[in-house]
């Protein structure tokens, strides 16, 4: 009361000096109207000025009349926007209360739309704003009609706002290009080097792309890898020209307090949108259970295109979205964050599904793979998921189940070494040739050093049991070691296959054959860079000593025919090759007879069985052959020599001396080539 006087006061006085009523009233109506108080408190104060000063005794009139007028603003401004919003209802009353089977959600008939009638829609937006002015202007005015009046307006306005927001999504939504997105992928591709054909087995837990009858089946292993995705890669996923539009919209709804619908209007709208574009990248939704019953070769496809998709959902989808939530709903950050979440919280879901079924599957050797790429897929981009979305639990899920692909690709990758150290297959190869498994194991681990990074990560911590042999050192990798042991592995495999042979020349050919295939992949793969050139050299060395194996075990017995000490009368000691028999004339040509016949027939024989023993290398084959002709050819030729003039002429000469050193010669390429061959009419040469 003490300020009322004091106002009423300076009032009096400024009356004094100015000398007119009209201004003193219109001082007191300013100071009342600044006060911005309750009807009733300022009646009260009218009262109290009108005592002051008689000069004031109408002021309650004036101000009356003032408040008439100021009505009649507001309810002009009132009718004049509700009169815009009626128009967009096209005079179809009924239709307003329409409800969608779906919800709450009010679908109108329009007559007019943004992008139909720009101008008209500019126009709408501008009563809104009205109404949402109106409605601040009146919540200190005790004028509860005209402010039901301006809500029932907005309500209005607001359910045609909806609907038109969620049609503009849905028009303006542009369908994902696919094809382009992979032609814009740089992609990697890596396979089973030259062209290796192998065969699968039952223990390793494969199943053949053929027939899927398991053991004995052939097939061209082959893996391909996806293909990264660059920074600049951008597409866009509502029509840019309709932004703006949206923007507009939500920025309305937010400011009159129809946020929560705004946003579950677009993440509804774009969620559905998000979900057709996993399926346009061939991801379906599937239980973990359906996963589990999914044949490998069907899966394998599925692991492909869901690794192509997480990489495309993240770098692309998310990053695109959030930029569209950013704009949109530039007016409210809270909306943002949760309109972001909510739109992309299925399909971020939906692939962590996935992933989780293949990481509790059952394990099996060939799909380590495809295991490890959609370990590297999570993980490159776990930090842009983390970065984009704000849902602890997506950003929890996403963790695990990456923890959950490294276990399951640590654990695929253990039972491959434990394949590798149990496999005792019993069936040696017919020719000595490279044993399937060695094929398979090697090319395998070409693959797995293309992951060294990776591997050596989610190896980092495991104890290494077993032996690695004398080559492993403390400055290893975790991988290289690995490698180390699982070659060692095979080693020893080896020695234990090559028993199964009878013949003795032909274990050494196996052991050959397979461990210059070995030392071959090793030098040509980053695997010669984690075992090092000195276990290259070691093995290149073993192969020698095979060789050396292969020939006192094949070809003594030929070499021994030769031997002058056999024809009898020869000179004691060691045997020689330039040493002439001291026999009867008689007795020295029958000796002679049955040496040529001996080495004939010894020679025959190898010549049909080593025909059909296959060395594929071409190197190794030639040099094998080098090393058989430096060993038999010249003790031959020196045997020939010496003693052929003493059967020549005589009957029956040619069923003795059936070969020259030359004839000898050129039957030598015929070795190893796996097919047998038979000596009936022997090439003749000039000598």
């Amino acid at each position: 009361m003490a300020a009322t006087t004091t106002t009423a006061a300076s009032i009096s006085a400024g009356a004094g000096a100015g000398g007119a009523e009209d201004r003193v009233l219109a001082t007191a109506q300013q100071i009342v109207k600044s006060l911005n108080t309750p009807k009733e408190v300022r009646e009260d104060m009218m009262l109290i000025f009108s005592s002051f000063d008689n000069r004031l005794s109408n002021i309650k009139t004036v101000m009356s009349n003032q408040e008439e007028d100021d009505n009649d603003a507001l309810l002009a401004r009132l009718e004049a926007a509700e009169t815009v919003i009626h128009r967009w209802d096209g005079g179809n009353d009924s239709s307003r209360h329409s409800s969608s089977s779906s919800g709450n959600h009010r679908y109108s008939s329009f007559s007019l739309s943004f992008d139909e009638s720009p101008e008209e829609a500019t126009e709408f937006l501008s009563a809104v704003d009205e109404i949402i002015s109106l409605l601040e202007d009146l919540s200190s005015e005790n004028k509860p009609d005209m402010v039901d009046r301006a809500d029932s307006a907005l309500q209005m306005a607001m359910s045609h706002l909806e609907d038109e927001f969620r049609r503009i999504l849905i028009r303006n939504t542009v369908p994902l290009d696919a094809e382009r997105l992979y032609g814009s992928m740089r992609r990697v591709s890596l396979s089973f080097a030259d062209g290796d054909v192998v065969e699968d087995f039952e223990n390793f837990g494969l199943v053949a792309d053929g027939d899927g009858s398991g053991s004995g089946s052939r097939r061209r292993l082959f893996h391909e890898r996806g293909g990264s995705i660059g920074c600049d890669l951008w597409v866009d996923l509502i029509n840019p020209t309709a932004v703006e539009d949206l923007k507009e919209i939500a920025e309305r709804m937010i400011r009159a307090g129809y946020e929560k619908e705004c946003v579950q209007v677009y993440s509804t709208v774009r969620r559905d949108a998000l979900d057709e574009c996993l399926m346009i990248l061939g991801v379906e939704k599937l239980s973990i259970e359906e996963v589990q019953k999914i044949d490998w070769k069907s899966m394998d496809e599925k692991m492909k295109k869901w690794i192509q998709a997480m990489k495309i959902t993240v770098r692309v989808l998310l990053a695109g979205e959030k930029k569209l939530c950013d704009e949109i709903f530039s007016a409210s950050e809270s909306s943002r964050e949760v309109c972001f979440n909510e739109t992309t919280k299925s399909c971020v879901m939906q692939l962590l599904n996935f992933g989780e079924a293949v990481a509790i599957g059952r394990r099996s050797s060939e799909k380590l793979f495809r295991i490890l790429d959609m370990y590297d897929a999570l993980a490159n981009v776990s930090q842009n998921l983390e970065v984009m979305v704000t849902d602890n639990f997506v950003c929890n899920e996403a963790k695990g189940v990456l923890e959950a692909l490294g276990d399951a690709a640590r654990g695929t990758f253990v039972e491959f070494e434990n394949n590798v150290r149990n496999e005792t297959s019993k069936r040696p190869t017919t020719n000595g040739e490279v044993h399937p498994m060695i094929r398979y194991v090697m090319n395998y681990m070409k693959l797995i050093v293309d992951y060294a990074a990776t591997l050596n990560s989610l190896l980092e911590n495991d104890e290494l049991d077993g032996t690695s042999g004398d080559d492993c050192t403390e400055e290893m990798s975790p991988l290289a070691k690995r490698m180390l042991r699982l070659i060692t592995s095979l080693e020893s495999n080896l020695e234990e296959k090559s028993k199964l042979y009878e013949d003795g020349g032909l274990q050494y050919v196996f052991l050959m054959n397979n461990i210059y295939y070995i030392v071959q992949k090793v030098k040509d793969s980053e695997l010669g860079k984690l075992l090092g050139d000195d276990w290259v050299r070691k093995r290149r060395g073993l192969i020698r000593q095979y060789a050396t194996g292969y020939l006192r075990a094949s070809w003594s017995k030929v070499l021994s025919a030769l031997r002058e000490e056999s024809m009898g009368g020869g000179s004691s000691g060691s045997p020689s090759y330039g040493q002439r028999s001291n026999n009867s004339s008689n007795s020295s040509k029958m000796a002679l007879k049955e040496k040529f016949r001996g080495f004939n027939a010894s020679f025959e024989e190898l010549y049909r069985l080593q025909t059909s023993w296959k060395v594929p290398d071409p190197q190794l084959r030639e040099e094998l052959r080098i090393s058989i002709s430096e060993k038999v050819i010249p003790a031959y030729r020196a045997f020939f020599g010496r003693n052929k003039s003493q059967l020549e002429g005589g009957r029956h000469s040619g069923k003795y001396i059936k070969y020259t050193p030359d004839d000898l010669e050129s039957y030598l390429p015929d070795l190893f080539e796996g097919t047998q061959l038979v000596i009936h009419h022997p090439r003749r040469k000039s000598s």
